[in-house]
């Protein structure tokens, strides 16, 4: 059973962008950027901007600061290029940009994907923090790793972690 520690007492309404990073999928083929949007709805949340971009490293760069100057985006979800394959530059770009790290969220995550698909969770660059004030979350690409990371770890903390950064 999972407990939250500090249940949020208030229900506000995170405003998020939605980033899939792929040379192959389209809006229309894109299972895991769908998913994402359908489960923060589903938990009453807004998603104010989504888009795919292809898996190069200015692009991601690029879309990512584009999102963040946006008033009306509290966090920005990022999935795919988190693993390995000389393609997945997604990792990279985060390593490189973001202003603090949470790496309790990698490892949190790498723990929970060892429990559903063993050692191959080691190859999962997930990772989270924060980029110019704005919360940002990069997940694999796969649908079971999005609604892991999503259901388990985004879901129980988005509200809590934006307040923080509202200074709340």
């Amino acid at each position: 059973m999972t407990q939250i520690p500090h249940p949020d007492l208030s229900k506000i309404t995170v405003n998020c962008a939605i980033i899939t990073v792929s040379d192959t999928r389209s809006a229309e083929t894109d299972n895991s950027g769908l998913l994402t949007k359908k489960l923060l709805k589903d938990a009453g949340h807004s998603v104010v901007a989504y888009t795919v971009v292809k898996d190069d490293a200015a692009k991601i760069v690029l879309q990512m600061q584009a999102f963040s100057q946006r008033e009306d985006v509290d966090a920005i979800i990022f999935n795919g290029g988190t693993g390995i394959a000389p393609r997945d530059t997604t990792y990279d770009v985060m390593e490189s940009l973001l202003d603090r790290i949470l790496p309790g969220f990698g490892e949190i995550f790498r723990f929970l994907s060892y429990q559903e698909i063993g050692s191959r969770a080691i190859a999962s660059r997930a990772v989270a923090g924060v980029y110019q004030g704005k919360l940002v979350f990069s997940l694999p690409g796969s649908s079971n790793g999005v609604k892991l990371a999503v259901e388990k770890l985004i879901l129980p903390e988005l509200v809590h972690l934006v307040q923080q950064l509202r200074g709340g």
